[in-house]
């Protein structure tokens, strides 16, 4: 008998057509639809994870722009058996709910991708000097403020602590992060987001309200330099074997989220509170093949092979790697503990 750990594993090839597409599915974003803009090969398609001595039941459930595609992934994974109704969104589309009446079950995606309260300041239009304005000891009101009517509750940052910003606490500037010209402390992007995390997971360990929660960590960036001066590519077009994965900054705030959370499980045990961790972050910095690159357009390189498009690294392809994250988010909401509690026998 062995335990089955979700997080250990490889891609293995696999035959079978994706469980959606662009024309079965209409919530794939533009800046994600890469088979619909014109990307070449689709063997990125064909790569099922599997983990060491356990399987992943083949179908599907759900779970920033990160977290935006893994919700779409869900809704087109589901789409087939339940009719997913669109029943709010503020003017942006970044906060939506939807429902579906077959199950009364109500999906709600929060645009909040700092947890905390953050202001975007403009200097009179010029993009170089936007600021962002980060209050570490005031969390985000737009997802608090409606977190007690939450069943579920799912955590997924994408990289936006990357950015430019003055930092505050008690109202009073305590010092930035990536400034170079205002003499202030400066942030590293791990500490920052380190403090904001353990903010975010007291709250919830420490709260009345008893929600299943769960933490999905961090999503790898997989931009390599070219050849051209300042040139950036992604295009690579199958998994990374374990000896090939090169350093990645995404190691460090992964380890920020481990220790974050172990903290916030210890107080939350005490509270009777239910968290796990949703680990996608090693089987998914073994998919470099996995992002857009330069097929966030529309066909772009049409009429010119050699024109200038805009590389994206970050998010990944739908459909692609992003729908195992519901496979395995479904695995921990059935089965409870991914590391202890899925077990499997073995001759």
């Amino acid at each position: 008998m062995k335990v089955c750990n979700l997080w250990n594993g490889e891609w293995i090839p696999n035959a079978a057509e994706p469980t959606y597409t662009y024309n079965t599915c209409n919530l794939i974003p533009p800046y994600v639809n890469c088979v619909k803009n014109g990307r070449p090969d689709t063997s990125y398609l064909q790569w099922r994870w599997k983990p060491n001595s356990c399987d992943l039941p083949l179908f599907a459930f759900i779970g920033d722009s990160i977290c935006h595609s893994l919700v779409f992934s869900l809704i087109c994974q589901i789409a087939k058996v339940a009719k997913a109704h669109d029943i709010y969104h503020d003017p942006s589309f970044k906060t939506r709910t939807w429902y579906y009446p077959s199950h009364n079950v109500t999906l709600y995606v929060i645009w909040s991708p700092f947890l905390i309260h953050y202001e975007t300041v403009f200097n009179h239009g010029d993009a170089s000097q936007i600021h962002l304005h980060l209050h570490l000891d005031i969390l985000d009101s737009k997802w608090t403020s409606e977190y007690n009517n939450y069943d579920y509750v799912v955590i997924s940052i994408a990289p936006h602590f990357f950015k430019s910003s003055i930092i505050y606490e008690n109202n009073q500037v305590i010092g930035c992060h990536h400034c170079p010209r205002l003499s202030l402390k400066n942030f590293a992007t791990d500490e920052l987001y380190r403090k904001a995390l353990h903010f975010s997971l007291n709250f919830i360990a420490k709260s009345k309200h008893k929600t299943f929660f769960i933490l999905k960590t961090w999503s790898p960036n997989h931009s390599e330099k070219g050849e051209l001066p300042n040139e950036i590519i992604c295009n690579k077009t199958r998994p990374f074997r374990e000896e090939e994965i090169p350093y990645n900054f995404g190691t460090i705030m992964r380890g920020v989220e481990v220790e974050e959370f172990e903290k916030a499980v210890a107080i939350g045990e005490g509270n009777m509170m239910r968290m796990e961790l949703l680990d996608t972050y090693h089987l998914s910095l073994l998919r470099p093949d996995g992002h857009p690159g330069p097929y966030g357009t529309f066909h772009p390189f049409d009429g010119d092979k050699k024109k200038k498009v805009k590389i994206d690294c970050l998010h990944w392809c739908l459909p692609g790697p992003i729908d195992t994250w519901n496979e395995l988010l479904l695995k921990i909401v059935i089965n409870g503990d991914a590391n202890e509690s899925i077990v499997s026998t073995s001759l």
